[in-house]
């Protein structure tokens, strides 16, 4: 296992899946409020914490609708999903009594603040965690990207992807139980597997910026704060 580096500041990507707990599509806020009383355990502990969450649990419910648009306008009905994302994590996070602010690239001032990358800077280092929601505001970039973006515009010292699943494999081993587990990769090497992980854009925005990326199972308790701990079940990409 490659040495897990020092994180004082990181980014979790959380996929809209895993929001949805067992329901088909939606918000399952019990999930949510398990998800958000990790990352204030973690802020609490002095990590400095940015999120970007998916938007793949609402926007499948609406997934028929989509069918037929152009991908531009099915990429920002994804990126209004995000927000909604944002804004239930948002108040539990508050209800937990740890501040946060959702920040989206596209403006919308009555609904929450719009990106600026001083402004974030500023309410990670007052001890808030800060959501970042519409992806990076543009269409034809996934979240995953969006993710890497935020992570090298914060400075973060990880990027963290929670799925469903415990780290990275040669295949899905939802459907192939034989396929291998990795403990540790390099960019390249997911880069030249095509390993599903990330798209190719975040995997080398990572590795252009020397982020490390973790994959771990979100839907473990516990698994971020031990994954910053550097315990638990996760792969690790560096260079």
């Amino acid at each position: 296992m490659s040495r897990m580096p020092s994180l004082k500041r990181v980014l979790l990507k959380v996929s809209g899946e895993a929001l949805m707990g067992d329901q088909p599509f939606g918000i399952d806020m019990t999930m949510v409020e398990r998800v958000c009383r990790d990352v204030v355990e973690a802020a609490r502990a002095g990590v400095e914490i940015c999120l970007v969450i998916g938007g793949g649990n609402i926007f499948r419910g609406v997934a028929g609708a989509a069918k037929g648009m152009e991908r531009a306008d099915a990429d920002y009905m994804g990126m209004l999903a995000t927000v909604m994302n944002a804004l239930a994590m948002q108040g539990v996070l508050r209800s937990l009594g740890n501040d946060a602010r959702a920040m989206s690239a596209i403006p919308m001032p009555t609904v929450c603040e719009s990106y600026a990358r001083p402004a974030a800077i500023r309410h990670l280092e007052a001890g808030r965690i800060v959501i970042f929601a519409a992806g990076t505001g543009n269409p034809f970039f996934t979240t995953d990207t969006a993710a890497a973006l935020r992570a090298a515009e914060m400075q973060c010292d990880a990027l963290l992807k929670g799925t469903s699943v415990d780290g990275i494999y040669s295949d899905d081993p939802k459907t192939r139980p034989d396929a291998e587990r990795y403990d540790a990769l390099t960019y390249d090497h997911v880069i030249a597997q095509n390993l599903k992980v990330m798209d190719t854009a975040s995997i080398t925005l990572a590795r252009d910026n020397a982020i490390p990326v973790i994959v771990f199972s979100i839907r473990t308790e516990s698994a971020f704060n031990q994954v910053l701990g550097g315990q638990g079940r996760f792969t690790i990409v560096t260079g």
